[in-house]
């Protein structure tokens, strides 16, 4: 592919993109735009003898990007993707992306890289431009099939890089590109892959030497600055609690407010070792298995695992920091996104610390369940009240207004309150309720290797409400075929979000599932 040296032009004069050529040209970008571009401009001179850069489409912790219209040596106008690291990136992390590209991309649904500029510290990574629509945009209006399509082909992606030794880490909507009109797909942002022990991409395995300074987990605090008082009322406040007997990691985090909110409290450590075993000569601990960390504890060194990747989206093994991941993890985030789509909920999990969200999890997953599943890989997991497992059809049904709130087993949320599942009206998210849970946590923060993402989209960044009545709602989601949801959904789901990494469908194994026979 060749293409025409663009003339630098004034780039005040060209509009943002939107969801058409027509409103494109219509719409003027922000003074901070034009200025990122013309910073950008600046940073990498080359870029403006080949590209007319119109607008930022998207912003994210390590990269922003920007669409790039470029002329062709057969007179055609493309348009494109430009990724612009932050100059601060690793070089061995940008040769690892572009290597992920170049050998996985461009076919079966996963993005490929067409150029790439340099200049100094930094660097450009050019990609075909794919028109989509985000999914928070969307997800009122998606038929059952359009869903089923969806996940096959994100299951598809995964195949593909995972035989290739690529875990990517941060699988979320935002980062599986979908048009709807043309029903096409793509994976994008290698920015946080890392490789398996037989990766065919040999940097990936180098990364493994960019993790060794331990990082506490994001809301941790020390246990013993605040001494919660036993709970009197007969529904006791939940505490999660995943524990070590010979290397503690890091120092527990207490959501300690009042009496009437949610306490949870989280170790994570493995469970091999018997309970009474001292931990340095002359020292004894004697708080395993209980809601306390002992000094003895805290002075240990915490134990270094990765935990790239978006909240809500993170599986079981990455919240308590096992050590051996591998790409059951972005089938577990798969697992998220389907889970979303089917109940109409998007984000489904939001928590404002990985703690809250392993309690999310056994909310839906069961308590029982979550404590079998840490055992396998080296985790013991303690929690103050037993949590049942859910039937995901009824949640899902439930939550799309198709069956009763009442069909749902309600747990009492801290201080003894029940609630049916609720909107949440935070600007970009639907609801992050669910029946029988306790009221989620929906702070915003910084969490280290954690991709936000601000996103332009045409109206409101709200998710749709659907303004009208019950009986309307349910004719409209019937004739998109929420009433004719196969059993195989849900049996797939279910195996998506297996707690257990080891026991874990692969993406391989999905495709294979009868929900997509006829594909």
């Amino acid at each position: 592919m060749e293409l025409s040296p663009v003339c630098s032009e004034d780039i005040s004069s060209y509009g943002g993109i939107l969801k058409s050529d027509a409103a494109h040209r219509k719409r003027k970008i922000s003074k901070d735009v034009e200025l990122d571009i013309e910073s950008l401009y600046k940073a990498v001179p080359q870029l403006s003898k080949v590209f007319r850069i119109t607008d930022k489409i998207g912003e994210g912790t390590f990269s922003s990007v920007y669409l790039g219209e470029a002329q062709m040596h057969d007179g055609r106008r493309e348009m494109f993707a430009l990724k612009h690291l932050i100059p601060t990136s690793h070089p061995t992390r940008i040769a690892a992306e572009l290597q992920c590209l170049t050998l996985a991309g461009g076919r079966e649904n996963v993005m490929g890289v067409t150029y790439c500029f340099r200049k100094e510290d930094h660097v450009v990574i050019v990609m075909p431009y794919m028109e989509h629509q985000a999914i928070v945009d969307i997800i009122g209006s998606l038929s059952y099939e359009e869903v089923r399509l969806y996940i096959y082909h994100l299951l598809k992606a995964l195949k593909h890089i995972h035989q290739f030794g690529i875990i990517h880490r941060d699988i979320k909507p935002n980062n599986f590109l979908y048009n709807r009109k043309l029903r096409t797909y793509a994976l994008v942002d290698f920015g946080l892959a890392q490789g398996t022990s037989d990766s065919q991409i040999e940097l990936l395995k180098d990364l493994a030497g960019l993790r060794r300074v331990p990082r506490p987990v994001f809301g941790e605090r020390n246990l013993n600055s605040c001494t919660p008082a036993p709970p009197t009322s007969k529904h006791a406040p939940l505490k999660t609690e995943s524990l070590k007997a010979k290397k503690t990691e890091d120092a527990a985090s207490y959501k300690h407010t009042s009496s009437n909110r949610a306490l949870v409290s989280v170790r994570t450590s493995s469970s091999s070792q018997k309970p009474q075993r001292a931990p340095q000569q002359g020292l004894t601990c004697n708080c395993y298995l209980t809601d306390r960390v002992c000094n003895v504890c805290l002075a240990r060194k915490q134990q270094v695992a990765p935990r790239a990747g978006t909240p809500g989206f993170r599986a079981p093994e990455v919240l308590t920091k096992c050590p051996n991941q591998g790409t059951a993890i972005d089938v577990w985030s798969a697992g998220v996104i389907l889970l979303s789509l089917l109940s109409g909920r998007y984000p489904f999990f939001k928590a404002s610390d990985d703690l809250i969200a392993l309690a999310q999890i056994m909310t839906i997953r069961g308590s029982r369940e979550t404590i079998q599943a840490a055992k396998t890989f080296g985790k013991a997991v303690v929690c103050s009240r037993e949590l049942p497992r859910q039937d995901l059809r009824t949640l899902c049904e439930t939550l799309r207004g198709q069956r009763s709130s009442a069909d749902v087993t309600m747990v009492p949320e801290a201080g003894g309150e029940t609630s049916a599942a609720r909107r949440n009206t935070d600007q970009d998210e639907t609801p992050t309720r669910w029946p029988n849970g306790p009221q989620l946590n929906t702070h915003k923060g910084e969490v280290s290797e954690t991709r936000p993402e601000h996103h332009k989209h045409s109206g409101s960044s709200k998710a749709p409400t659907n303004q009208s009545s019950p009986l309307e709602s349910k004719v409209a989601d019937d004739q998109k075929g929420w009433d004719r949801v196969p059993d195989e959904a849900f049996d797939l789901l279910d195996l998506l979000l297996d707690l257990n990494p080891s026991t874990r469908i692969t993406a391989a194994e999905a495709l294979q599932h009868p929900l997509f026979k006829d594909l």
